[in-house]
């Protein structure tokens, strides 16, 4: 993922509510969301080149996400998928904050990365810039590619929208079209605005944009993610081909147990 937006129990109506942009080069082969053939309480989107997963859900209702850490000036050959950091926290029965402070031993054998988990109790994020994890109370988040909270322009756009849907659209399924709505939206911020992260001006341009459309590059999936206070979990992803068009989407309801 390359945008992540959390209310986590900000209103009685939804525990949680997550809305996510995957943005990946399109040759990578992926398969859409659905239950893992080889571990069938996975929901998720899959990396069929490496096998791990940018976010998923388990049938417990412990989920997971993650996002690069952009510092274009950091080669990390051989580094090990962060996908498979995400998978991991969901083939294991693992509680949120014993995951996170595991990955720690680890993560300098992966590309530089933010990972949050979750579960029905607790939420935690992990930082393998600041090698730390932090145990996430009420509130409302945003992460891209910087640290958790980083102001860049989508991550301020992102929350100030997704507080405004909470705020308007009460229904499950209304919560969800909006949320999409707001992962489309393709603005692309001011020069003045961009964050500097070693890479070159015209791809900060682009990829400033919460959905980027670029030559062999972009968003590849938008996520909304509820687990209302009833605790019934609504899963919704729509896949995007390199032309921005819809190519699936598809939609789970189930109740965690």
């Amino acid at each position: 993922m390359c945008l992540i937006l959390i209310a986590y129990r900000t209103e009685p109506r939804y525990q949680l509510v997550v809305a996510a942009n995957r943005d990946e080069f399109f040759r990578r082969p992926t398969a859409p969301a659905d239950y893992w053939a080889d571990a069938t309480q996975i929901l998720g989107g899959r990396d069929l080149e490496k096998g791990g997963t940018w976010m998923g859900v388990t049938r417990d209702g412990r989920w997971a996400a993650i996002t690069n850490y952009r510092d274009g000036t950091v080669v990390s050959p051989g580094a090990k998928s962060r996908g498979d950091l995400v998978a991991g926290f969901l083939r294991k029965p693992a509680a949120s904050g014993t995951y996170a402070d595991s990955v720690r031993n680890s993560s300098a054998e992966y590309a530089s990365f933010n990972l949050v988990v979750g579960d029905l109790k607790q939420l935690h994020y992990y930082s393998s810039k600041e090698r730390a994890t932090k145990a996430l109370g009420p509130g409302l988040y945003g992460l891209s590619n910087g640290l958790l909270d980083t102001p860049w322009p989508k991550v301020e756009r992102g929350k100030t929208a997704l507080r405004h849907a909470l705020a308007t659209k009460r229904e499950p399924d209304d919560l969800v079209d909006d949320l999409l709505t707001v992962l489309a939206d393709r603005t692309i911020a001011p020069d003045d605005a961009l964050p500097r992260t070693g890479i070159a001006p015209d791809w900060e341009r682009r990829l400033s944009a919460a959905f980027i459309s670029a030559p062999g590059y972009g968003t590849r999936a938008s996520t909304v993610l509820l687990l209302t206070g009833d605790g019934e979990i609504y899963f919704r992803e729509r896949s995007f081909d390199d032309q921005s068009q819809v190519i699936e989407d598809r939609r789970f309801r189930f109740v965690p147990g």
